[in-house]
């Protein structure tokens, strides 16, 4: 896939000042002429109820959930790590939480998620699609509970590819939900990622095929705010900030490849697709200010 200009990224690093920030970047499938209809829809990931054995975050979840609710959004996508470390009377807590959202919700496990777990307590079918007007969102389980590593099996490849067949059949947008990010990353980036040998290179394929109608990969797992890349574009690939905690790993000082704005408040994201434009703004729990970032089509 070509590379995507450097200039996009440096006027992103220049307004970093700002109260709201802003980067132009190109999702080809927004490109063509079809006029589409405006999605606004929620993005939260990474709430870890139970985290270091207290009730912290069961707190935060159920403010986090109030906050969500009043936001605009037809529907919204928790992208994994619902609990801490596996434990299940946390899904009882989560969901009481979520009834405070009082919009669809659609989650994927995380690699605190047993699968036996999740279907148990959240979805019995764990890798599924949801369609919402002329978008398809693929949600997989591409997380391991004893590993930070990505995995994608043969069966899961082969399941998105017929999903991007019926997305084609129906003129339908693609966008890939999973919890540990695709790309390649190494220090002083987390250095979590699908490994060739786990999928990533099939994968990268199956997304190259679907370019022009594919519109970004979502995932959580970083807790380092809003991180991504744009070097396989035109299909973007973001990690979301979590709703408990973001470190800061100075990745924008350190030059690490693709952006990370400097936002590590827990935060949920309100993701609007419209006149060819996805924006994305994070939205800090309990403040009211909003840092922006919006991927824009270049106009022809």
């Amino acid at each position: 896939m070509d590379s995507a200009p450097t200039s996009s990224r440096r006027h992103f690093l220049r307004t970093l000042g700002a109260a709201t920030t802003s980067l132009l970047l190109r999702p080809a499938c927004l490109h063509a002429a079809t006029v589409r209809a405006q999605i606004s829809f929620i993005v939260v990931t990474d709430t870890h109820l139970g985290y270091k054995q207290s009730d912290g975050a069961e707190k935060l979840w159920r403010k986090t959930a109030a906050e969500i609710g009043r936001a605009p959004g037809a529907f919204v996508l928790h992208l994994g790590d619902i609990v801490n470390a596996g434990v299940e009377a946390q899904y009882p807590n989560y969901l009481e939480g979520r009834k405070l959202i009082g919009k669809p919700v659609h989650e994927i496990p995380g690699n605190h998620d047993p699968q036996e777990l999740f279907q148990k307590h959240i979805r019995p079918e764990v890798d599924t699609a949801i369609e919402h007007e002329w978008l398809r969102v693929l949600l997989l389980n591409n997380s391991h509970t004893d590993s930070h590593e990505g995995f994608l099996t043969p069966e899961q490849l082969a399941w998105m590819s017929a999903q991007c067949e019926t997305a084609a059949k129906k003129d339908q947008l693609l966008l890939f939900a999973m919890h540990v990010p695709v790309h390649s990353n190494l220090h002083p980036d987390r250095g979590w990622h699908v490994k060739p040998a786990n999928g990533q290179t099939d994968f990268y394929a199956l997304m190259q095929k679907h370019a022009a109608r594919t519109l970004a990969l979502f995932h959580g797992h970083f807790h380092n705010g809003l991180r991504g890349w744009d070097d396989h574009a035109p299909v973007h690939e973001v990690c979301f900030p979590s709703a408990l905690y973001n470190q800061d790993r100075q990745l924008e000082q350190k030059k690490a490849p693709g952006y990370n704005p400097i936002e590590f408040r827990p935060a949920f994201t309100r993701v609007t697709i419209r006149e060819g434009a996805v924006e994305l703004a994070v939205q800090a729990i309990g403040a009211g200010e909003v840092l922006q970032k919006e991927l824009v089509r270049k106009p022809a």
